[in-house]
């Protein structure tokens, strides 16, 4: 199958009235390889600074693949083998461009299941920039603070910071490693699934906090959520058997697809 870009991406060009924005990340001629099984297919995709990137697709067809795969996550796994390329602002994140250390300083992650440290609220979101050399209380208060507002956090827990991270609900944990990412300054970051395992009411503040923090950090999330793809995204990709079959602005993709499988699957009729 053949990637369909409806629009091909140029920095900054005006398509129908919208800003086109640079791609942070590009992927060229990316397979992936668990053992002999083949996971992922001659992906090509970018995904745009500043803008949230939504990846759909049934179950095993490659998302969560791809995704731990810029942040080189997936090597992890043993028996992982990768041919092609993946750039981060220009740097192949596959050579020895970039020391994985600092890509991940760049790019955090979320995952589906919350996973606070069993450390306090506070610690939780000062770890981070404690291990990059932050020391000064000062300092770290103000990260501390300006991490949990930006999350949306901060009046829930500005009266508990020194209590267990594991005392608050599912959602607030979420809300917390999201916070916990956003105190080292990153530039992406990574959802796994973010909402899955939350409630709809936490399911909304999670949604709506990424909305907040889109002009300043890109996002790329894997959801089996459609609507949650069609409210939150800016631009779609939608995987199928380890091979992407459309990638183009969410409003196309959900209102006029290119391509048959993409329409079948986003109305429902396998997946």
């Amino acid at each position: 199958m053949v990637v369909k870009e409806r629009i091909k991406e140029a920095p900054f060009s005006v398509v129908n009235n919208e800003t086109w924005k640079k791609p942070i990340y590009e992927t060229h001629g990316l397979n992936l390889w668990y053992g002999t099984s083949h996971a992922l297919k001659n992906i090509e995709m970018n995904i745009n600074e500043k803008e949230v990137t939504a990846i759909i697709g049934p179950s095993g067809c490659g998302k969560s693949t791809y995704l731990k795969t810029l942040n080189r996550m997936v090597e992890i796994v043993a028996d992982v083998n990768i041919s092609g390329s993946v750039t981060f602002k220009g740097n192949n994140i596959l050579g020895n461009a970039m020391p994985v250390e600092l890509l991940r300083a760049k790019v955090g992650m979320v995952f589906q299941k919350p996973n606070p440290f069993p450390k306090s609220i506070y610690e939780n979101v000062a770890f981070g920039p404690r291990v990059h050399g932050i020391r000064n209380k000062a300092m770290l208060d103000m990260i501390v603070e300006d991490s949990l507002k930006k999350a949306a956090l901060w009046d829930e827990v500005k009266d508990r910071l020194h209590k267990s991270a594991y005392g608050l609900s599912g959602g607030q944990q979420q809300r917390l490693c999201i916070a916990r990412c956003l105190a080292v300054d990153p530039e992406v970051i990574l959802m796994d699934e973010p909402t899955s395992a939350l409630d709809p009411v936490s399911t909304h503040k999670i949604e709506e906090l990424i909305k907040a923090i889109k002009n300043d950090v890109t996002i790329a999330i894997v959801t089996h959520n459609m609507q949650q793809a069609a409210r939150i995204s800016d631009r779609t990709a939608f995987f199928l058997n380890g091979e992407i079959i459309e990638c183009d602005r969410t409003s196309t993709i959900f209102t006029n697809p290119s391509d048959k499988l993409t329409d079948d699957y986003i109305n429902g009729r396998f997946g």
